[in-house]
């Protein structure tokens, strides 16, 4: 079966919108697009390069397909694979596009992300796509969070956990400090939430 894993950029409180740049995805008033920009070190270079030259294809949300359309194509040396991975696109308004392979999910996104876990191929990833990852977490569909976790608040934006999230218990499997503070780490499904007291 192949695993949903959620690649994410992440603020102290939670924001995952816009990191890569000013003009990345400025809705609702974002105004601190960019701000991962401080952080980038050679650790964390080489963490990314890992994790991109996994065996993957993507499942992405229309504004993230098309953020990356235009520039992956002409830009293929900086991760090996994206090219030739199926980009599975969640989209209502979106049918087609030039950055191919590539597959238009237009209706029941849950139903159709469940049926393409049990067929055969590589994960999943997820990167940035917050309306579809708010999606697949209320469908109770993501085995990972691959997240770098950077030491500064936004206090608004788009987050990673809304409304909607379903109770789920994780274990982290891999996590690295990095010199600029950026917390790197990897959490997996353990199973349902345990309760109890101290």
């Amino acid at each position: 079966m192949r695993k949903v894993v959620v690649l994410e950029h992440i603020s102290l409180d939670g924001v995952i919108q816009a990191p890569g740049g000013p003009e990345e995805d400025t809705s609702g008033g974002f105004a601190h697009g960019g701000w991962i920009a401080a952080y980038s070190d050679p650790m964390l270079g080489t963490l990314l390069r890992r994790q991109m030259n996994l065996p993957f294809d993507l499942l992405l949300g229309r504004k993230t397909y098309e953020i990356w359309a235009p520039y992956w194509p002409h830009h293929g040396e900086i991760w090996p694979g994206v090219n030739a991975a199926t980009k599975y696109v969640a989209s209502r308004t979106l049918t087609s596009g030039a950055w191919q392979p590539a597959v238009f999910l237009s209706r029941d996104i849950a139903e159709k992300v469940a049926e393409i876990k049990q067929q055969p191929g590589p994960d999943l990833h997820v990167w940035g796509s917050g309306n579809l990852v708010q999606t697949l977490l209320k469908h109770d569909l993501i085995d990972a969070f691959w997240l770098m976790i950077y030491p500064l608040t936004l206090g608004s934006g788009k987050r990673l956990f809304a409304d909607g999230t379903l109770p789920a218990a994780f274990k982290v499997t891999e996590s690295a400090v990095t010199p600029t503070g950026v917390i790197v780490v990897n959490y997996e499904r353990a199973g349902a939430v345990t309760t109890g007291s101290l």
